[in-house]
């Protein structure tokens, strides 16, 4: 039986194909199925010309970063609704059902949730991850998929009034009423011009704040770091170079790179059931494609990722190798494999793959 457990979800406060992103970027696919595939949404950047550039940088980078995991990096047009290359496609969309990891990252995070609310793309995405798929955003799309979304480039360039938009509110479906800001601690203007708060700056974004509902939770996230939220160990872990800010009405809290904290520091959540909110037709043919890719899978003798263990004697071992016990180094070798995962040094450090059975 198809096990329902919600994949990660990654949310990149800026430098999606920066090397400061590249510890994150690694630590996804280490929990990504061997040989995973990896679909990038041009959504965010669908309005320009040029977005199929815009992405494919995002996949060049993945291609040359994690080269040692063979992943199957592709690029998805889903671009506009009412045209050929809408996120309503069939045709178009249809590779979700077997992403293993969905990403969206820099455009406009008006113009990304308009095109993809109620549409099939967002109910693809929605089903692959409460099976299991990781949603990896970045920039724009972290805040395109909040419970609000700021409208930077219509009052940061275009000088609109100060007011907020709906957004996707993904994280609704888990109970959490958030609202994401990336680039928290921007300093594009130097000294002349306060761009802190998503280019918006303090003054700004403290009157956009007065705005909101009270009982949203405001998620600040610097740039070049990421807030990983992990619903099978319940926790959020902070990576990159800067930290993560959590406000609500009565208080304020920082949480420094490598820091760890239980999801309920974001709100009261819970897992939704099933495929509560998901069309039928979506959710079932998520779960059936699902079960058939399990299946491959353990005719291959692979399994989705490493289990806790496995990854806690990895671990061990390359704490063993840093003080040069090699005899307990391999002892921890000797158990990896024992459970069925052979380990590979790679330059970016040591990577488990599954012992493929003869």
């Amino acid at each position: 039986m198809t096990k329902n457990t919600p994949g990660l979800i990654v949310l990149l406060g800026s430098g999606e194909t920066m090397p400061t992103s590249g510890k994150t970027h690694e630590y996804v696919a280490q929990h990504l199925p061997p040989h995973g595939r990896v679909t990038i949404l041009e959504t965010p950047s669908g309005f320009e010309p040029n977005s199929d550039l815009v992405t494919g940088k995002i996949k060049t980078f993945l291609e040359k970063r994690l080269q040692n995991y063979e992943l199957d990096v592709q690029l998805l047009p889903a671009r506009k609704k009412g045209t050929e290359l809408s996120p309503d496609n069939p045709e178009i969309v249809a590779p979700m059902f077997e992403a293993d990891e969905i990403l969206l990252g820099p455009g406009s995070p008006t113009y990304c949730a308009r095109q993809l609310q109620d549409s099939l793309a967002l109910h693809i995405l929605r089903a692959r991850h409460r099976l299991g798929a990781t949603l990896f955003l970045s920039s724009s799309a972290v805040l395109a998929f909040s419970a609000q979304t700021m409208p930077v480039y219509e009052i940061y360039k275009v000088g609109e009034d100060l007011h907020w938009k709906p957004g996707l509110d993904f994280m609704g479906d888990y109970g959490l009423r958030l609202v994401v800001i990336p680039h928290w601690n921007n300093t594009d203007g130097g000294n002349e011009l306060d761009t802190s708060h998503c280019y918006v700056g303090t003054e700004r974004f403290t009157r956009l704040r007065q705005m909101l509902d009270p009982n949203f939770t405001i998620v600040g996230i610097d740039e070049h770091t990421s807030l990983i939220v992990d619903f099978e160990e319940e926790c959020c872990r902070v990576m990159g170079k800067g930290s993560v800010t959590l406000a609500n009405q009565t208080e304020e809290r920082i949480f420094n790179s490598d820091e760890t904290f239980p999801i309920t520091e974001l709100g009261a959540w819970y897992l939704p059931e099933a495929g509560d909110g998901i069309p039928a037709d979506v959710w079932e043919k998520a779960v059936r494609l699902q079960q058939q890719k399990e299946a491959a899978a353990q005719e291959n003798g692979q399994s989705k990722a490493p289990s806790e263990k496995a990854k806690q004697l990895l671990a061990q071992r390359t704490e063993a190798r840093e003080a040069k016990d090699w005899a307990k180094a391999d002892s921890l070798r000797d158990e990896l494999e024992a459970l069925g995962w052979q380990v590979l040094d790679t330059p970016e450090g040591p990577v488990l793959e599954p012992i493929k059975q003869s």
